[in-house]
């Protein structure tokens, strides 16, 4: 599918999974806490983004403890990180719920940050994908593992116009941190 530039300012969408959680015995799932392997990777994907030239006006963020503190770790490698609003939708929703979530942001953003769960960002980032640069679709379709961030990009008026298929997969970067 050919992605038609529709009117409007350039717009992002950067999705963020979770750093590695780990699954302790007794803990729920929405309380897992990142591993060691989380910790490191969650700050490297900050610097990621920053180095992308990524860097969002809004984050969204699932109130799980391994998205929160995915965020936290990401954002600290900012200089001044943007708002963040935690909503609970996030926490296990699919795709369709997660499209509503981003349709609901003010026109005023521009590159909006998604910090959540597979299966639902990863299905998200498939339906938005018209098309992607050089092989950026066919690693998707293979795997988008923990600290996996996509960057979508689209034009348009607001973000209630984010259709499926309207969006540019423009990136897929895996993050590692590295063992002290």
């Amino acid at each position: 599918m050919i992605v038609r530039p529709a009117a409007g300012p350039l717009r992002r969408l950067v999705v963020l999974r979770h750093a590695k959680s780990a699954r302790p015995e007794g803990v729920t799932d929405h309380e897992r806490p990142l591993a060691a392997r989380g910790r490191r990777d969650a700050p490297a994907a900050g610097r990621a983004l920053a180095e992308a030239d990524t860097l969002p006006d809004l984050a969204l963020c699932s109130t799980a403890l391994r998205a929160r503190r995915t965020w936290e770790l990401a954002a600290a490698q900012w200089g001044t990180p943007p708002p963040v609003r935690y909503d609970p939708r996030l926490y296990a929703g699919d795709a369709p719920r997660l499209l509503e979530v981003v349709r609901e942001v003010p026109p005023h953003v521009e590159t909006l940050l998604l910090v959540g769960h597979n299966p639902g960002l990863e299905d998200l980032v498939r339906d938005l994908a018209g098309d992607g640069l050089d092989d950026t679709l066919d690693r998707l379709r293979v795997k988008f593992p923990t600290s996996a961030i996509a960057v979508l990009s689209w034009h348009g008026t607001g973000w209630p116009a984010l259709a499926p298929g309207a969006a540019l997969l423009t990136a897929l970067l895996v993050p590692r941190g590295t063992r002290p």
